[in-house]
């Protein structure tokens, strides 16, 4: 599936959908990780020069993902400062899912965002939200691997009730970016096929 693959949408078009294919997902994690970077590298497929985010940015955005087809997914993306991270909660409140965002070569501030991360799936709005975390900037040399962050990040302690996966990205290109989706998306309707089966017993 190539990049180009992906469509800005401008018009809503959540009414022309099912409700499985119209996605509402907030982008977290520290400043400067990259979360607008990958925002508009979805919307525009390309690389757009970014300034820190001093509120949120809205976007819609339309994918073509392989089994599901095309897939909406609204796309909240909020500043990571730290006198920004009270709001997070205001963007979670019945989300879909959440992306995290990690710079992997900022090794110092990887407790920092173990401890946003791990606050956020504890939180009574994110309870069983399925969560991808985005390893940024796994083209560049210094660059953490996979296992040292899921390591420093404690992944293995989220809990059995949110489901997670870690994905390598380079949001300059877009590398990682559509695999990442998917796997978010089957996680989004496995968890809701599993709630389904909870209220019928």
């Amino acid at each position: 599936m190539k990049m180009g693959n992906w469509i800005s949408l401008q018009t809503s078009i959540f009414s022309d959908l099912p409700f499985w294919k119209s996605l509402h997902i907030t982008i977290l994690g520290l400043d400067s990780a990259g979360k607008t970077t990958i925002l508009y590298r979805l919307q525009f497929n390309e690389f757009v020069n970014t300034v820190p985010t001093k509120g949120f940015n809205a976007e819609k955005v339309k994918v073509a993902l392989g089994c599901p087809g095309t897939v909406t997914f609204h796309f909240w993306d909020v500043g990571g400062q730290e006198k920004l991270r009270p709001l997070w909660k205001s963007y979670t409140r019945c989300t879909d899912g959440i992306v995290f965002v990690v710079d992997s070569v900022d090794a110092e501030r990887m407790d920092e965002a173990k401890t946003e991360l791990h606050k956020l799936a504890r939180s009574m709005e994110c309870q069983g939200v399925p969560m991808l975390i985005v390893a940024n900037k796994q083209d560049l040399r210094n660059s953490m691997t996979l296992a040292e962050i899921e390591k420093m990040l404690a992944l293995g302690e989220l809990g059995a009730s949110t489901p997670w996966h870690l994905q390598p990205s380079c949001a300059i290109i877009g590398d990682g970016l559509l695999e990442g989706l998917e796997r978010l998306y089957d996680m989004i309707i496995k968890q809701r096929r599993r709630l389904k089966q909870q209220k019928k017993k």
